[in-house]
């Protein structure tokens, strides 16, 4: 008898759909085609076990399963379920009729129970798309597949729930999640917040306007000046994530296995600080299995690159598309895959090998040129698509024992959120421009009008400190989202004056 089964696989953050024929006939042996890895040819004692403890014996006749698309690779232990309820139908151990109105994915243990497995929400979203009546998941997956709408969805706990569900001799029901009312009463809860921060109210305010304008930030100053501490707190004051936004993040991290178990949306923007020995495969994703990299875990994110020049060449070049583009594509001779790379980059370093460059008190001992070589390490590429540069000083003694309160991130968060909706406003008829940092050119002519004494500051700025000549579209942005704070509607010397002091790394006798 021949039965066809359906699962899914995942392909960059989306699924596509596998349909798991099986066909039991006589003679002796078993078979699995359809480009099946490792992990899905050794289903098999895995699926025999399994049967065997939820009261089944495996058909002792000749088996044969081939899972479609074929020219497709199917990697993993997520298709033991399928796989096990389509030889079971076909041996005609349990009913048939059932199967076509189920999507079903899981992993067998050797006593039957179904074990948690990766990427369950685009597979939840591709069952909708695809007309499903439900998913049979892992009950560990359900909350995270119960996410999508007009999905019935099912989390069993051992294959021999799976068959009574589908004999109809028990009766399930599905699992429910009310996505925005979990969604808004998770809002707002973050680990870390700013009013802890003491003093450095300069790097507060430059935080503030490149959370405003979506810019990327780096971070200069000597060791224990507060860098990575101010970092962290980052995300809390980021506009909260939308409902969309959150559905696109929590795909990319449900792919890559890293979602909590048992959690439904992601309702915090990620934040991700790889190490410096971070790969280049790590950070943008790709590999034997493609997974997504650090660099799309931080989509809609932060992606915090702490100690910068530490980073290897390779894997600081390999940011300059996903940076431009915010997608990132990985092209390799038997796949191409994309996945979505919007982030905010903030970088930090040290000014020079010794860490004290410009350091108040302890001088440096660097050799001569030693400063300039450890700035090269980043190239200019690099440092052109980093819009505010901004130096950090020690704090000072009597900013740490002060004990009056500073501003929390709840009130810089107000004025972040109020500037990022002029900018919704402003760019609203321009598809893929969201703030301030995303301007193209033409779109930096039309919103960035600059009065004749604004372009005599300007032009003698970067005459007077050598700024290179990338340095005017940065600064010019930067200069739009600082009015926007302000809610200027054209762009005043004030505003031009700040931005001009955020590009610390421009002038071209920095360092000497």
């Amino acid at each position: 008898m021949l039965v066809k089964g359906f699962g899914a696989a995942v392909l960059g953050v989306d699924a596509i759909a596998v349909t798991v024929e099986a066909a039991v006939t006589t003679g002796v042996g078993f078979c699995i085609v359809g480009l099946p890895d490792t992990a899905v040819k050794e289903s098999y004692e895995r699926v025999k076990s399994a049967m065997a403890e939820s009261g089944f014996d495996f058909p002792r006749r000749s088996a044969v399963v081939n899972m479609s698309p074929a020219d497709i690779k199917k990697e993993g232990a997520a298709y033991d379920l399928p796989i096990a309820i389509s030889i079971l139908a076909a041996d005609e151990k349990i009913a048939a009729e059932q199967l076509p109105r189920y999507m079903m994915m899981g992993e067998l243990s050797l006593d039957g129970t179904l074990l948690p497995i990766k990427g369950v929400l685009p597979m939840a979203i591709l069952a909708r798309q695809m007309g499903f009546k439900g998913f049979i998941v892992p009950k560990a997956n359900e909350k995270e597949a119960a996410v999508v709408n007009r999905l019935e969805v099912y989390g069993m706990e051992k294959l021999r729930d799976v068959i009574d569900f589908l004999n109809l001799t028990r009766h399930y029901e599905p699992t429910v999640v009310n996505t925005r009312e979990e969604f808004a009463n998770a809002m707002g809860h973050y680990d870390f917040d700013f009013s802890e921060v003491k003093g450095q109210e300069n790097v507060k305010r430059a935080f503030e306007v490149a959370c405003a304008g979506g810019h990327n930030i780096l971070l200069v100053g000597s060791p224990g000046s507060g860098k990575s501490m101010m970092a962290k707190r980052l995300p809390s004051i980021l506009p909260p994530l939308t409902l969309q936004e959150a559905l696109e993040t929590t795909k990319i991290h449900s792919v890559a296995g890293v979602l909590q178990r048992g959690s439904t949306l992601m309702t915090q923007r990620p934040f991700r600080s790889p190490h410096h020995t971070v790969s280049p495969v790590a950070l943008v994703g790709g590999g034997t299995h493609p997974m997504p990299g650090e660099i799309s875990l931080a989509h809609n994110g932060v992606l915090f690159l702490d100690e910068l020049p530490e980073f290897g060449r390779q894997v600081l070049e390999v940011m300059r598309q996903p940076l431009e583009d915010r997608r990132i594509t990985i092209s390799r001779a038997k796949y191409t895959v994309e996945y979505p790379a919007s982030f905010m980059l903030v970088a930090s370093m040290n000014p020079c090998p010794c860490g004290y460059y410009g350091h108040p008190t302890k001088p440096c001992i660097c050799q001569p040129g030693a400063v300039q070589r450890y700035l090269s390490k980043i190239s200019g590429p690099l440092l052109d698509r980093i819009d505010i540069q901004v130096e950090v000083a020690p704090v000072e003694f009597d900013d740490i024992s002060n004990d009056r309160p500073t501003e929390s991130s709840a009130e810089i968060r107000a004025r972040v959120v109020q500037a990022r909706e002029i900018q919704a406003a402003r760019f609203a008829d321009v598809p893929g421009v969201h703030c301030n940092a995303q301007m193209t050119p033409r779109l930096i002519r039309e919103h960035c009008h600059l009065d004749t004494q604004s372009m005599v500051i300007l032009r003698e700025h970067m005459t007077r400190l050598n700024m290179s000549a990338r340095a005017y579209d940065r600064i010019m942005k930067v200069a739009r989202t600082i009015a926007d704070l302000a809610g200027s509607e054209s762009l005043q010397p004030i505003h031009l004056r700040e931005a001009i002091a955020y590009r610390n790394l421009d002038r071209s006798n920095w360092g000497k």
